[in-house]
């Protein structure tokens, strides 16, 4: 790697640890940096899923008693759902031949933007619906389904899955915001941690690249963490967003 190169990868990788901070979406960073540093579009993805995920394991300490206090038999079918869609949406990536997923580039950046400029709204809209909150004791039916699709698509291409996740759980009726937050968090570190180790395995993982970016991640993370009480919120997202549409443009440009 030249200086140019990990220059733009460390800065991407810290900035990225600050939005997920914050707001999320760090992903729209990560894995554009990553393409343009020479790496190709498949390794890139398996790459920058690895930057991000030692992120998701210190959002999960803020709801330990939110955990605590879901059903034991619940977590353990949801962690079993969001393992094997995790696992199913990596393999997809590995035997999708490199030109089919360069053109899904743009229209994947372009969906997950999308749905991280709707979070607000969906979240609003979720909220406006809860009533008496749906306390699930055990997955099924449309939970389960929905689960199952949204961890596929996060061991797929992680752009939004938060969001995904969040719209789901407030889909099928579970209100209690903090509980959907800690699920959101905790489902995402399980389909991280097996869809990374399913690109591990496949050899699919730039190492040089991804230790340099988890390290700065996990830098920005603290540091965002920090921000996250000074800045507005809004000034974050609107960034994110901005980051997003310019690069969903861009690669449309390159495919």
């Amino acid at each position: 790697m030249t200086i140019d190169t990990i220059a733009l990868l460390a800065v991407a990788a810290f900035s990225a640890g600050v939005l997920n901070a914050i707001a999320g979406g760090g992903s729209f960073l990560t894995f554009p940096a990553l393409v343009f540093a020479g790496v190709p579009p498949i390794s890139a993805n398996a790459t920058s899923a690895l930057a991000v995920s030692p992120g998701y394991a210190g959002s999960i300490f803020g709801f330990k008693q939110e955990l605590a206090a879901l059903p034991r038999r619940l977590l353990l079918q949801e962690f079993a759902v969001a393992s094997a869609g995790g696992l199913i949406g990596a393999l997809l990536l590995l035997v999708t031949p490199a030109k089919v997923f360069s053109g899904l580039i743009p229209w994947l950046l372009m969906f997950a933007t999308l749905l991280f400029a709707l979070g607000p709204w969906l979240a609003a809209r979720n909220k406006a619906r809860s009533g008496e909150p749906n306390v699930a004791t055990h997955l099924q039916g449309a939970r389960f389904f929905g689960l199952l699709g949204v961890c596929i698509y996060g061991g797929y291409f992680n752009g939004g899955l938060g969001i995904l996740l969040m719209a789901l759980y407030g889909l099928v009726g579970e209100s209690r915001l903090h509980t959907v937050n800690a699920l959101k968090n905790v489902n995402s570190l399980v389909l991280s941690l097996l869809s990374v180790a399913a690109f591990v395995w496949a050899g699919a993982v730039a190492w040089p690249e991804g230790l340099l970016m988890m390290a700065c991640a996990t830098v920005g993370g603290f540091s965002g963490a920090k921000l996250a009480k000074r800045m507005p919120i809004a000034w974050v997202r609107a960034v994110v967003i901005a980051t997003g549409l310019t690069m969903t443009i861009v690669f449309f440009i390159r495919s």
